[in-house]
């Protein structure tokens, strides 16, 4: 025949459902449907085409052997390509199937969508044999050609047994991408193995994009924990960088241990937050997190309570007196002691006085604004915020803007 059609090779490759012929036991003469194929191709073709019907795999193997032989003209080589993919794949037959594929790819007819789930099996059923080149290259191909998730994770595993831990990192990230675009679930497992993967090759910018991408999709106390110190490991922020963490870390109810209320409770109270202080420490106590009774907790519940008491007289004229003031830092100082307080809308005007005055950071004024903004429950506002903080905080920024998300 003139061409045969991509669909029909196609059924025969998956399934053979297509038969090249009429019934098996019809005599094997050549029809007006076959022109392009001679009569001993097609007697061979035929041949093998029944021996795979019947599922008798040595008499495939036997028939295969003999249509070799005998097949020349290109429609026959097509169909006794996709015979012998069928063998290969029932047989578990790799070399069949790789030569199977090898022959289709050559012949020029299947597209790049048709041929990458084929090298894709290629690549499967060589790591399931150990041998890892081989799947590299055969899965390295098929995401060229049709690119899926299965495929890039598929191809993330086998360089990770290849020890090619730094390119597995963003194969992880694609498979990611993948699932997402197609509005399928991502495992968390995926996000987890490229957070570790980057953290072990020492790419901070990969390892904070997944550590926040798994709070994102899967927002446990225990990920909020890990994106947080990851951020607060990688970035090594300054002290008013830490401060925000340690903010978002209870606000994300990532806090763990006596230790994590100890450490909050002494970041607040060296930025003169002695309010805030208090307040993180009631909740521990609250929560049995901490014991009050333990020397270190009593003198700091101690301290904070002194510095809250201080704290709360001034509360009245903070605000009057970081208004009038010619630059921006009392506004922010004493926003931060309202935001502290539970005091929102007015942390909020101080914090927008702090950027319109200046002599300030403004990314560290948009990311406390924004957190006053999302805990008024003014998100739109929040996020703008937020999404104006550039710079060395910005990652900082997206970890709080993935947390204004998860809020209703």
């Amino acid at each position: 025949m003139s061409s045969v059609s991509k669909l029909a090779a196609i059924a025969l490759m998956s399934a053979g459902a297509a038969a090249l012929a009429p019934a098996a036991a019809a005599p094997p003469k050549q029809t007006v449907q076959y022109p392009a194929v001679s009569r001993a191709e097609y007697q061979a073709l035929l041949a093998l085409e029944t021996a795979l019907a019947s599922r008798n795999y040595p008499a495939s193997a036997s028939a295969l052997s003999a249509a070799q032989a005998v097949v020349r003209g290109s429609e026959a080589r097509y169909y006794l390509a996709g015979l012998q993919l069928r063998y290969g794949r029932e047989a578990g037959n790799p070399q069949a199937l790789n030569g199977a594929i090898e022959a289709l790819a050559a012949s020029g007819r299947l597209s790049g969508a048709e041929l990458g789930p084929l090298y894709a099996a290629q690549g499967a059923a060589a790591a399931t044999a150990g041998k890892r080149q081989q799947a590299e290259a055969a899965l390295t191909r098929a995401l060229e050609l049709a690119p899926s998730a299965e495929t890039a994770i598929s191809l993330a595993r086998v360089k990770i047994d290849l020890r090619k831990n730094a390119d597995a990192v963003p194969l992880i990230g694609r498979a990611i991408q993948l699932r997402t675009a197609a509005g399928q679930p991502v495992p968390e497992s995926w996000y987890r193995r490229g957070a570790s993967l980057s953290l072990m090759n020492k790419q901070p910018g990969p390892a904070l994009s997944y550590a926040r991408q798994l709070a994102g999709a899967y927002p446990s106390p225990e990920n909020w924990r890990d994106a947080v110190l990851t951020y607060r490991e990688l970035a090594s922020p300054d002290a008013a960088g830490l401060l925000d963490a340690m903010r978002l870390l209870r606000l994300s109810k990532g806090m763990a241990g006596e230790r994590d209320y100890l450490e909050a409770a002494q970041t607040f109270q060296a930025a003169g937050l002695a309010g805030e202080s208090r307040s993180v420490l009631e909740e521990g106590v609250n929560t049995r997190m901490i014991d009050p009774a333990k020397p270190a907790f009593k003198e700091a519940i101690a301290a904070a309570a002194r510095g809250a008491t201080a704290e709360k007289a001034k509360l009245s004229t903070i605000q009057a007196s970081a208004m009038a003031a010619a630059t921006g830092a009392p506004a922010l100082q004493a926003g931060d002691v309202l935001l502290g307080a539970g005091n929102y809308p007015a942390a909020i005007d101080l914090f927008r006085a702090s950027l319109q005055k200046g002599g300030t950071d403004p990314n560290v004024v948009n990311t406390r604004l924004g957190t006053a903004l999302a805990l008024a429950g003014r998100k739109a506002e929040a996020e703008a915020a937020f999404r104006a903080v550039t710079g060395p905080r910005a990652e900082l920024a997206a970890l709080w803007l993935t947390w204004l998300g998860q809020r209703a």
